[in-house]
C-alpha cells in the first residue's frame, strides 16, 4: 500500500524521531487521503501521525536487529548526505 515509505529497521546508525516521524506522516496522507491539511483535518491528522509514529518507535524497540541492512535509504539521510 505505501511503496514510498522506507524500511527503518536496521539502518545505522537508528532511526531517528524525526525519520520515524516522517514515515508516520507519509502513512497517514496515504490512509486518510488528506493531501493539504485544514483547520478540520489538522486535529485528527496530528492526533494519527503521533499514534502512528510512537507504534513505529515501540516496534522498532521490540524487533531483533537485522541480518542486513535495508536497500534503501530513508529520504531524510539522502537530503542530508547531498
Amino acid at each position: 500500500m505505501c511503496r514510498n515509505i522506507t524500511t527503518l529497521r536496521g539502518l545505522e546508525p537508528a532511526a531517528t524521531p524525526e525519520e520515524i516521524e516522517a514515515a508516520a506522516r507519509q502513512y497517514v496522507r496515504k490512509v486518510s487521503g488528506v493531501t493539504s491539511r485544514s483547520g478540520r483535518t489538522e486535529p485528527a491528522f496530528d492526533q494519527a501521525v503521533a499514534a502512528v509514529a510512537a507504534a513505529t518507535a515501540e516496534l522498532l524497540r521490540a524487533l531483533p536487529p537485522r541480518r542486513q541492512p535495508p536497500a534503501t535509504v530513508p529520504p531524510l539521510r539522502r537530503l542530508a548526505a547531498r
